[in-house]
């Protein structure tokens, strides 16, 4: 099965909920993020696309690694994706929908059962945002 290198962030906000995002023309949402560019390394991929989908800036030392994680890709049948996360704190006003994007959430763990969501956030990313809901 071939992979997609990817970067990913779980943002969250002062009261704990997680943004996620759905590209134009898919069903599912995920955490934003995507593929590097040649040279990039995980983090300056990452802080790239959520300058680019969501006009975030945010520094180095705003993001913490979280590790890799390994699912079947939302959006590519046949394909899995290899995801470096990184986790950050943000404000929800300093984010907006462009570029690719088609719609963001702010969600809580009562929301997870009524979205489609990518396995990447299912299986990984969100138990690692609310450990306490997902145990």
């Amino acid at each position: 099965m071939p992979d997609i290198l990817v970067s990913a962030a779980i943002l969250t906000d002062t009261d704990g909920r997680v943004l996620v995002v759905r590209k134009q023309g898919t069903t599912r949402f995920m955490q934003p993020g995507g593929k590097p560019e040649s040279g990039e390394t995980a983090s300056e991929t990452l802080r790239r696309e959520l300058y680019e989908e969501l006009g975030l800036v945010l520094g180095d030392d705003d993001l913490r690694p979280l590790g890799r994680f390994v699912s079947a890709a939302a959006n590519e049948p046949g394909h899995r994706v290899v995801a470096d996360a990184f986790s950050a704190t943000i404000d929800p006003r300093s984010v907006r929908v462009q570029a690719e994007l088609a719609e963001l959430r702010w969600i809580t763990p009562s929301d997870v059962d009524g979205l489609p969501l990518a396995p990447l956030s299912v299986e990984h990313l969100l138990p690692l945002a609310w450990p306490r809901a997902s145990a």
